[in-house]
């Protein structure tokens, strides 16, 4: 049972545990099945800095060839690189072959359409239907296509970059002095090099991208110590963390201080619509720091479900100019519809170059909140009848159903919503001091545990 219980299938892709659950001839098969759901077209492949990564791209590259599919590799590449090169390359599709913050025993396979974003729930249950029907394409020996290499995708990604934000201001007395953590991660190929080229004088730690994690590849605060410590240092201006596939940023302060990742977000906001008034289009559990920055700017925001596809969709819709997740990932439409942890350093450099002063007081003077999270154990079938009590206790009180609950009180809040992908409750609150969301919190924790029990 305990191969079961590490692997993963659902809209999001398949992961799972190398050397239990996550087997060559899983990955074959989901390979087969995207590569008869791409039509036998181009499908752009490439993954992170994992030790297992290599086995899980030969068995991509098996069953697109397989199918009839003209697989492209871009080999270790940060998955906003990947999700770029679809669209560049106009391919039918990629795959990305990384488990993002999960540890290193991890992997798993992400699946893109044409458009560079990944599959949205509909499109990825059509591709489930496929991989259990297991009705999959076949080539013939004599049609089938050698898989072949684009070797400037990484380049091609900075050149975007570059082409859109250009350099930082020459101005300044010295270069910006940047501390990066690429975790070892696939950041580590492309990192150090968009720095440099935006004009900084780059410290680069943890950028060797052999997959073997200095820390916890989530880019949390409580994972950035080795970051605070050389930003301090170095006497840096700034520090940046990335996850293990580089599309989540945090930023740490002169002073060592993680500034907290919805601020990674919000600080992309505010400068893009400063240039480009907008929509701007985030999830239920990001910050209001991000509202009252995008109101300050006479700019609506528009909430989406949490989830990048969500986010990325409903920027479609809206013809939003920026949008993103609160967990560090910032996604501007004119480079990558995706979240780029890339993007999110060109545009942070360039808001602290402007404001001219550092970072520490920069990010004081924004809108300032607090949140609290847990996870409570909550059998699956009981989610909904919890979320249903939640419902019925809260009916007198703002609350949006768009995802799980949410309840509203003013400039707090809270939202309870189930995992897509493991028994639990997951409970996030905001407010404006650190004290109020741990309360607030705690009692809808408390709240949730009592309509589990009480229903047992």
């Amino acid at each position: 049972m305990k191969g079961v219980r590490s692997l993963k299938i659902s809209i999001s892709g398949v992961r799972g545990v190398v050397g239990e659950s996550l087997t060559p001839g899983l990955l074959v098969r989901f390979a087969e099945s995207f590569g008869t759901y791409a039509g036998g077209g181009k499908v752009v492949v490439g993954r992170d800095t994992r030790t297992s990564g290599e086995m899980a791209q030969h068995a991509a590259l098996a069953g697109l060839t397989s199918a009839g599919c003209q697989a492209v590799l871009v080999d270790i590449s940060p998955v906003p690189t990947i999700q770029l090169a679809v669209r560049q390359l106009r391919a039918a599709g990629g795959i990305a072959i990384t488990a993002s913050h999960n540890p290193a025993e991890w992997n798993a396979f992400k699946f893109i359409r044409e458009d560079g974003c990944f599959l949205n729930s509909f499109q990825a249950r059509e591709l489930l239907d496929i991989y259990h029907q297991g009705d999959y394409a076949k080539a013939r020996s004599d049609a089938m296509k050698e898989p072949k290499t684009h070797r400037r995708a990484v380049e091609k990604h900075i050149d975007a970059i570059i082409n859109s934000f250009g350099p930082l201001p020459v101005s300044r007395r010295r270069p910006v002095k940047v501390v990066v953590d690429c975790v070892n991660g696939a950041g580590s190929v492309m990192s150090p090099f968009l720095l440099k080229k935006l004009g900084c004088e780059v410290v680069a730690i943890n950028a060797t991208p052999d997959g073997i994690f200095p820390r916890p590849p989530e880019p949390l605060p409580e994972n950035l110590a080795m970051l605070s410590d050389a930003v301090l240092k170095h006497k840096a201006d700034i520090g940046f963390a990335q996850d293990a596939d580089a599309d989540r940023l945090a930023i740490v302060s002169e002073l060592g201080a993680p500034i907290g990742e919805d601020y990674t977000l919000g600080v992309a906001v505010d400068h893009i619509l400063s240039k480009t008034p907008g929509t701007v289009v985030t999830t239920l559990a990001t910050s209001s720091a991000v509202d009252d920055i995008a109101i300050a700017r006479g700019c609506r925001v528009v909430k989406s479900m949490i989830g990048e596809i969500n986010v990325t969709e409903t920027m479609k819709s809206e013809n939003a100019v920026i949008g993103g997740e609160g967990n560090g990932g910032v996604i501007y439409p004119e480079v990558n519809f995706a979240r780029d942890s890339f993007v999110g350093m060109a545009i942070a450099l360039h808001y602290f170059a402007r404001k001219k002063g550092p970072v520490s007081e920069v990010v004081a003077a924004l809108p300032r909140y607090h949140m609290a999270k847990t996870a409570t154990p909550c059998p699956a079938g009981k989610a909904l009848e919890v979320l249903e009590l939640l419902i019925e206790k809260n009916k007198n009180r703002k609350i949006d159903l768009t995802e799980g609950i949410k309840i509203s009180d003013g400039k707090k809040w809270t939202l309870v919503r189930p995992s897509n992908t493991e028994p639990i409750m997951r409970i996030i609150s905001e407010a404006p001091t650190a004290d109020e969301a741990r309360r607030l919190n705690e009692k809808l924790v408390s709240q949730v545990n009592k309509f589990i029990d009480d229903n047992d």
